[in-house]
């Protein structure tokens, strides 16, 4: 397939049948002729979604049909990818890379045409039709992570790139010492879309839902940089807000390495997420 010949910017309603210009432009940007209760109107229902972010809403693109089964055929596909070629190397590879398990392994199946364009267009897709408002660090659907500019944390699982974003986790680490632990380090496009996926996929085929979670492919800043950090022995309540009641928590906002990405409150759509901290600004 030629992908450097894809409409980058096609709709991904021709993939749905709810059309994909039901959110409107990213919330604070208010028309001069909006009148003011519309705003407002604007500005509950955004708040509703962030407080119940794990909620279905009524204006939420939703898969149906064929576009469903697609979702779900990638989403399985990509996690016998991950139990191929192990959860380390998972969060490196390519999609092309993914493509050429599919084609090298039966116990994965290949990927067929239809699926590739799928994932390309979720990938291009513009987010902010989703809810999500944050920035699009990775823009290339074939982006490749250069395995010599990362290194892996010891016990983790996890990688870390080289430089400032490794610094900082030697800091944090020297800090705490064993009560931090990394829980989510380099990811790259196609663990991003597994996570994505794997999440709409178990919400009925979800996308918006999703992304109040989790940032689309392309859209997180794991794939330059950040990471996150957990209490040791604390589980999934990590990826909580009861994280905040941690003593991992509470001393590295006090040694000021909490400066998140998506803080409470936040207006890029996405959920209150204090165990990420942003390396890159």
């Amino acid at each position: 397939m030629n992908r450097r010949s894809f409409l980058r910017h096609i709709c991904i309603a021709s993939l749905m049948t709810i059309p994909c210009d039901v959110l409107a432009a990213p919330l604070l940007e208010k028309k001069p002729q909006e009148k003011r209760g519309q705003f407002d109107l604007h500005v509950r229902d955004y708040i509703s979604k962030m407080s119940h972010f794990d909620s279905v809403h009524p204006d939420d693109i939703v898969l149906m049909g064929d576009d469903l089964a697609l979702l779900k055929a990638c989403t399985a596909k990509l996690t016998r990818v991950m139990r191929t070629v192990g959860y380390g190397n998972f969060n490196l590879i390519s999609i092309d890379e993914a493509f050429t398990f599919g084609k090298q392994y039966s116990r994965i199946g290949a990927f067929s045409e239809k699926e590739k364009v799928f994932l390309e267009k979720v990938f291009y897709y513009d987010a902010s039709k989703l809810g999500f408002y944050g920035d699009k660090p990775i823009t290339a659907f074939t982006q490749k992570i250069n395995r010599k500019n990362v290194i892996k944390i010891r016990y983790s699982g996890h990688y870390l790139f080289k430089g400032h974003p490794y610094e900082v986790w030697k800091e944090i680490k020297s800090a705490l010492s064993s009560d931090v632990i990394l829980t989510s380090g380099v990811r790259g496009v196609v663990k991003q879309f597994h996570l994505f996926l794997m999440k709409a996929s178990s919400n009925g085929g979800n996308l918006s839902l999703a992304s109040r979670s989790l940032a689309p492919p392309g859209y997180s800043f794991h794939g330059i940089s950040d990471f996150d950090v957990g209490q040791r022995k604390y589980g999934k309540f990590n990826f909580t807000s009861r994280f905040t009641e941690t003593r991992v928590f509470s001393k590295l906002n006090e040694l000021g390495y909490l400066t998140l990405r998506y803080p409470r409150g936040n207006l890029l759509g996405v959920r209150y997420e204090p165990w990420h901290v942003k390396v890159s600004s």
